[in-house]
């Protein structure tokens, strides 16, 4: 009896050793972590758009990389005497255990500083990339008005800065045609890259027997750009002004521009405008279509609300945008989608790290 319980002790002993802890920690760690860079994503970008409208210098803090190691260890120890029925002593048995647990993750942060910041941040987004974007369904009444100041000469709204311009209408009646078009799914576009990285053809291609309407858009969005008429091979190229009437010429905004295009929009306090920390938000007056030039709400308040989809605390108050606001919402998440497309990310080869689990 006594050697059975001494054979089970060990066989415990063996068991906890051969624990494995890995595999247990992956749905747990790589959803904890989603989530986690994924809020401190939408703060650190909210935060960015309320800075630039106090004048304040933006920061972006990557997470380069996430590490995270686990050590489990256990000890079992067993011992005791076993004695004749006439020893004085006795039986003796002692058993002892002692286990540790660490989780030791290892981040690293990374600023996007010098050449990066300007390749991310001050570079136009490629006319090419937008072109993607409209052919890929995102809607061309959020695309255009938030990242093409003009299309062939016709300027969307500016509404800070020393450049600040009220919008052509022809220029929102031309994003409105488009959004016709794209709905319709009469035309077609074949997106060829050309040799020079500022220069993009567009192949465009029409259904037969197009409803009258369709075909009535086509023309007004021909004449608007100044295109002949049922071209169909369009170059398009980086630039205010066309070359010729089968060219469109895209005037792309760059992160930065389309960030402090967000930042005028943003809600401050009264008190902060009198004591001249920011300036008064700018108005929509003389807005060809003020619902697309309000390109986002931002609102601001004394305590963080419970509805708020991100929010962020600056200066002794709460900025956030709201979970209702859907707009507001599917506006800030194609900016986001537009960093990843604009992050040129390194070219040096990442180290190969071994992790102990277990």
């Amino acid at each position: 009896m006594r050697a059975q319980t001494v054979l089970w002790c060990m066989l415990g002993s063996l068991l906890v050793g051969c624990t494995n802890l890995g595999p247990t920690t992956v749905p747990r760690d790589r959803f904890d972590y989603n989530a986690a860079i994924s809020d401190s994503w939408k703060e650190q970008t909210l935060l960015n758009i309320v800075k630039i409208r106090y004048a304040d210098m933006p920061l972006f803090v990557d997470v380069a990389s996430i590490v995270s190691g686990y050590t489990v260890e256990s000890t079992v120890n067993l011992g005791g005497t076993l004695s004749s029925e006439s020893a004085v002593q006795g039986d003796f048995l002692a058993l002892g255990a002692s286990g540790k647990y660490v989780d030791r993750p290892t981040i690293t942060y990374a600023p996007i500083t010098g050449q990066k910041f300007n390749q991310n941040f001050l570079t136009p987004i490629p006319p090419r990339a937008i072109l993607f974007l409209l052919q890929s369904g995102w809607s061309a009444e959020l695309i255009l008005p938030l990242t093409v100041d003009a299309i062939n000469g016709l300027r969307s709204r500016v509404t800070g800065g020393a450049n600040a311009y009220p919008g052509d209408p022809g220029y929102y009646r031309a994003v409105s045609l488009l959004r016709k078009l794209q709905r319709s799914g009469a035309v077609g576009m074949q997106i060829v890259r050309g040799k020079a990285d500022t220069e993009t053809t567009v192949l465009f291609f029409y259904r037969k027997n197009l409803p009258s309407d369709i075909a009535e858009a086509i023309r007004e969005l021909d004449g608007l750009l100044g295109l002949r008429p049922g071209a169909e091979n369009v170059t398009v190229t980086y630039g205010l002004l066309p070359k010729g009437d089968a060219e469109i010429a895209m005037l792309s905004r760059s992160m930065l521009q389309i960030m402090i295009l967000l930042a005028t929009q943003v809600e401050v306090p009264a008190e902060h405008v009198e004591e001249g920390r920011t300036i008064p938000a700018l108005d929509q007056g003389g807005a060809a279509r003020a619902d697309w030039t309000k390109l986002i709400d931002i609102r601001n308040g004394p305590e963080k609300p419970a509805t708020a989809f991100t929010a962020v605390r600056y200066r002794d108050h709460w900025f956030w945008i709201d979970d209702r606001d859907f707009a507001s919402k599917r506006t800030f998440a194609f900016v986001m989608i537009l960093f990843s497309l604009t992050e040129t990310g390194g070219k040096e080869a990442l180290p190969l790290v071994t992790i102990p689990a277990g």
